[in-house]
């Protein structure tokens, strides 16, 4: 009989392995093959399978995502394989045809905004205003001081701590104060770095006020609420763009010349500049590319999605990450958007295959990894709009889930070589798919 579901478990987290395997298993309805399951997808290697099971918490196996890549992707002349973790074959497809297409057209070009980062100390405070104004250079010397240890390899490579800035929050919360902190953390993407500095701060303005004569006794107590990086990153932000005459694109749909189907793209974004549930799924294509790439360089593909649509909204509403340009008879398709990456430390020297998929993009430093992440983000959604505007998504996308409802139905290779003709210029949906399979087996 499968656990009670309603069952408190404690301290799981100290069990053995084994053990973890065992209550869990015991929520099947078959034990025995729950646990082969998990333990099917372990690695053989005990020492490969323990990086693994270290990554996290309470780790019973390895849950395994499609690797695959996208050749072609020209980015400022140079011409990458790029990889891409995801489940979504189509997506893969997608960013391959559209890289295909501009690598004869210039390909993409793209450029590092700024790579500007930042922290902040959060807290609440009685005093005179006025008073902290003037000590905060003093402030700022004493944060530098405390942090020298922490900052001194970053700053050997370029990096470090950048400024600091006091906000007076108080209209918004009261007594409430911010000290903003900008870094530079070069090819890494700094979390750790940048959150051991904010809390060495906070021990430095816990301390501060006791011995500084300006303050008075009742200025001198101070509730730290918190100190943490932002994953809102608007000064780290990446171009990429492409560009060609409307001549260039009369090819793309044979009901409309270049000019045409450029005019009817540029509309179809502008509905996503002014539509906000449009926008949503028209920068869930962009991100279908970003966090494909993320993921298999061992980057954190929620900070920077979090960044991406507070991004979108920096206007007011939510809104279009891309954007086209029609001026000078010329059809100009760009992507703009803040992108916090790393290519060193963390996952990326730790995941053997987040490590190969940076040896295969050439080592690159993380602005240049910016770059390439954000020219996939804009061949997917350039492929997606296409796709809207003359044969419609579903198209492409069913013709590749078409597969995965075969192997639904345990389709024989047979049969999918018959299904893959049978639905060439039809349709494709779940019950035509079991109806088709059906009629095959005599069912």
């Amino acid at each position: 009989m499968p656990r009670k579901r309603d069952l408190i478990i404690k301290g799981f987290s100290k069990l053995l392995k084994e053990d973890k395997l065992k209550i869990v298993s015991e929520l099947m309805d078959n034990q025995l093959e729950a646990i082969d399951l998990l333990k099917s997808f372990w690695y053989a290697d005990p020492e490969k399978q323990k990086v693994f099971d270290e990554f996290s918490e309470n780790t019973l196996t390895n849950f395994y995502i499609p690797y695959g890549v996208a050749p072609n992707v020209m980015v400022n002349g140079q011409t990458y394989v790029v990889p891409l973790v995801i489940e979504e074959s189509s997506v893969v497809a997608a960013a391959s045809a559209s890289a295909r297409f501009w690598s004869e057209r210039g390909g993409f070009h793209a450029e590092v905004i700024d790579t500007v980062k930042e922290g902040q100390v959060h807290f609440l405070w009685k005093g005179n205003r006025n008073k902290l104004v003037s000590a905060f250079d003093d402030l700022k010397i004493r944060f530098r001081e405390s942090t020298k240890l922490i900052t001194a390899n970053m700053e050997k490579r370029g990096g470090g701590i950048l400024d600091f800035e006091l906000l007076d929050l108080r209209k918004k919360i009261d007594n409430y104060y911010q000290i903003k902190v900008t870094f530079n953390t070069q090819d890494s993407m700094g979390a750790n770095f940048i959150n051991s500095c904010l809390e060495e701060f906070s021990k430095v303005l816990k301390e501060f006020f006791y011995f500084q004569p300006i303050f008075e006794d009742e200025e001198k107590e101070v509730n730290i609420i918190m100190s943490i990086l932002s994953n809102y990153t608007p000064k780290c932000l990446v171009k990429a763009w492409v560009e060609c005459d409307f001549e260039e694109l009369d090819k793309i749909d044979k009901s409309m010349n270049g000019e045409e189907f450029a005019k009817k793209f540029e509309t179809a974004v502008k509905i996503a500049e002014v539509d906000t549930y449009r926008a949503t799924t028209h920068n869930k294509g962009i991100f279908n590319g970003i966090d494909a790439v993320a993921i298999a360089t061992g980057n954190d593909f929620r900070a920077i999605e979090a960044a991406g649509h507070a991004y979108a909204t920096r206007n007011g509403y939510y809104q279009s990450l891309s954007h086209v340009d029609l001026s000078e008879g010329k059809f100009k398709y760009s992507l703009e958007l803040p992108l916090a990456l790393g290519t060193v430390g963390g996952l990326t020297s730790l995941h053997p295959l987040a490590k190969h998929s940076l040896e295969m993009l050439g080592k690159p430093s993380a602005p240049e990894l910016m770059m390439i992440i954000a020219a996939v983000g804009l061949a997917n959604n350039f492929s997606a709009v296409r796709s809207l505007i003359t044969k419609g998504i579903q198209v492409g996308h069913m013709k590749m889930h078409l597969m995965n409802i075969l192997n639904h139905f345990k389709a024989t290779e047979e049969e999918k070589e018959m299904a893959a003709a049978y639905f060439k210029e039809k349709t494709v949906s779940f019950a035509l798919v079991d109806d088709y399979i059906k009629k095959l087996r005599h069912v």
